[in-house]
């Protein structure tokens, strides 16, 4: 049994209240850093290969990153495995055979850091409203987060029409015509919900049969990012205009979420009228822009890769460096894409170091 307790319970209750201070913020962080860097061994070693004690930390900005593949090399969990644990899995784009492994003991944390965010970023004060979901659910997917996602959306947020338009089989372009075609007649707001790649599917096949929606004023779109080689790639502000032409949703209520696998909190923009958005997320996560051959924070204004830290990490590791370009912007940051060159080059010996550190 650890000696320090999960800190589960005061996150929970955090992630509750609206807001908090900077002091609040670097509290909780450095509990859940003594309580990582006690049970998380493969975190330990690592923090101690570079010097890191529980005493020299002294804000989030002060954990080690610890670099996103790492989750492909070894178990990140602070508690042990359990028939009841859920484990999301990322896709195996790169590598069908080394794919990273999120353990979540349970998801109440998971929950309520999306719902409470997903509420005020793309609810926006609507309680519930019909959705059409162009995402495989949990029982084709069970080890996917992002399904996980989009049946919290629909069952906590949907209405009781709510379906989903794609399965193992592909999409069901004819019943989506119709529930569009519906919704069109209804002039209720209608929210489709999915991967970018899909959409572009969906967006193909309307050219190819000579289809436009008019979805009604207050109609929505929610694309999660990243084509993953499913689809052909568009460039965002084509993505976001074929969009408005297609269906008759306005930019700036055609929002895109930025997640991964790794964390437990995602980042939305306030629409894509303008791109590149800016990306933001809740009070319980916070980033910062580094140089990931020595991981410090870059100057104020350049580009750099994205670590975040995500508080909502309980049982895993809470700063994450990740492989993604970001610029800093006002309220947040933009996301450019994926490291390259030296950057990337960074990136890769910062995984190297990981894995050695936790292997001595």
């Amino acid at each position: 049994m650890n000696p320090i307790a999960s800190p589960e319970a005061d996150l929970l209750a955090f992630i509750a209240q609206d807001g908090c201070t900077d002091d609040q913020f670097d509290q909780l962080a450095l509990r859940l850093f003594a309580y990582q860097y006690q049970a998380n061994v493969p975190f330990k070693r690592f923090c101690q290969h570079r010097g890191v004690t529980l005493r020299s930390v002294r804000s989030w900005r002060d954990i080690p990153a610890v670099p996103i593949d790492a989750f492909k090399a070894m178990e990140l969990r602070c508690e042990p495995p359990k028939d009841t644990e859920r484990v999301f899995m990322t896709s195996g784009t790169t590598r069908a055979d080394a794919r990273g492994r999120h353990f979540h003991p349970r998801l109440d944390v998971y929950d309520l850091s999306m719902t409470r965010n997903f509420a005020r970023r793309f609810m926006r004060g609507v309680e519930r409203m019909p959705m059409g979901i162009l995402f495989p659910d949990e029982t084709v997917m069970p080890n996917s987060s992002l399904a996980h996602y989009l049946a919290l959306a629909k069952s906590v947020f949907g209405t009781p029409d709510s379906e989903y338009f794609m399965s193992a089989d592909g999409i069901a372009l004819d019943a989506l015509w119709q529930r569009l075609e519906q919704a069109e007649a209804s002039g209720q707001p209608y929210a489709l919900l999915g991967a970018s790649y899909s959409l572009v599917h969906v967006m193909d096949a309307l050219r190819e049969t000579g289809r436009v929606f008019r979805l009604p004023p207050g109609s929505r779109i929610l694309d999660t990012g990243g084509y993953k080689r499913q689809s052909r790639e568009l460039p965002l502000d084509t993505f976001y205009a074929e969009l408005t032409e297609l269906f008759g949703v306005p930019g700036e209520l055609c929002i895109n979420m930025y997640g991964m696998t790794e964390l437990s909190t995602q980042f939305y923009d306030d629409g894509n009228a303008v791109v590149p958005s800016v990306k933001s997320g809740p009070h319980w996560i916070r980033s910062r822009l580094v140089d990931p051959a020595t991981g410090f924070t870059v100057p104020d204004g350049e580009r750099g890769i994205l670590v975040h830290c995500d508080l909502a990490n309980f049982n895993s590791v809470t700063t994450i460096l990740t492989e993604d370009v970001g610029e800093p912007a006002e309220g947040g940051f933009l996301l450019l894409g994926r490291a390259a060159g030296a950057q990337a080059k960074g990136c890769s010996l910062a995984v190297e170091e990981f894995i050695r550190s936790s292997a001595a």
